[in-house]
């Protein structure tokens, strides 16, 4: 027997919720459990998806790396010489989606691209949208604090490494979690700026951690990603 059309705008809510319920779908050339080269709202990046990302309806918590000066360039395997995409490719199984964008050479990271990076993301994988976090080191570090102070909306928490933002303008972000790293050694990039905006962020209401590695230099990000508590940490923030 046919459904009239009554019938089918009565039904129509009932499929929809079915169909938002079905397990995503990967995109053509990503793998589940496997991290891959992919070009996505204009960005090259490595994506990697959780083995089990077309298991479930429900939608993953993503991280974002950005990494620093010295992986810029047209050659996308410098991105996985440090951070998360490193230890991806060695096997580490991170229960997120993890993407990790590449700049062109003598490029900074700019707000306005990354925040339309984050959007092409949440349209084209299964993200959840309370749960976007990002991290990175040295120029990447600042620009995890300049993206979160020009879109505090975006991220949900950022853990930068060996960078810093402007103290003056921190306040923006005091509703965004923050978990720095730096080595009290760095001849690169000081200790002190990063310092200076842990603090204002203090100040003005917001929640931040900065762990100081004793006799360390410029590479911090080593101790910082296998710090074992930065992982559960960024996945546990979500938006309210």
């Amino acid at each position: 027997m046919s459904l009239n059309r009554r019938d089918l705008l009565k039904t129509s809510p009932a499929l929809l919720t079915a169909c938002a319920s079905l397990p995503p779908t990967v995109p053509a050339g990503l793998v589940a459990g496997e991290q891959r080269a992919w070009e996505v709202g204009g960005e090259r990046c490595w994506v990697w998806l959780p083995p089990g990302y077309a298991q479930r309806s429900a939608r993953w918590p993503l991280v974002v790396f950005l990494h620093g000066s010295g992986e810029r360039g047209t050659d996308l395997e410098k991105v996985k010489v440090h951070g998360p995409p490193k230890l991806v490719a060695q096997g580490a199984a991170w229960p997120c989606i993890l993407v990790s964008p590449q700049l062109e050479d003598g490029a900074r990271w700019n707000p306005d691209r990354l925040h339309a990076l984050l959007l092409a993301l949440q349209a084209q994988l299964h993200v959840d949208r309370q749960r976007c976090t990002a991290t990175g080191l040295s120029l990447g570090g600042y620009g995890v604090w300049h993206w979160a102070t020009a879109y505090p909306r975006d991220l949900a928490a950022i853990a930068p490494v060996c960078g810093y933002g402007d103290p003056a303008r921190v306040a923006a972000l005091r509703q965004v979690p923050v978990r720095a790293y730096h080595g009290d050694q760095d001849t690169v990039v000081r200790l002190a700026p990063h310092v200076a905006c842990i603090e204002a962020l203090r100040a003005a209401g917001g929640s931040a951690t900065l762990t100081i590695y004793p006799g360390v230099g410029h590479d911090s990000w080593t101790p910082a990603y296998n710090d074992p508590g930065l992982l559960p940490w960024l996945l546990a923030q979500q938006q309210t």
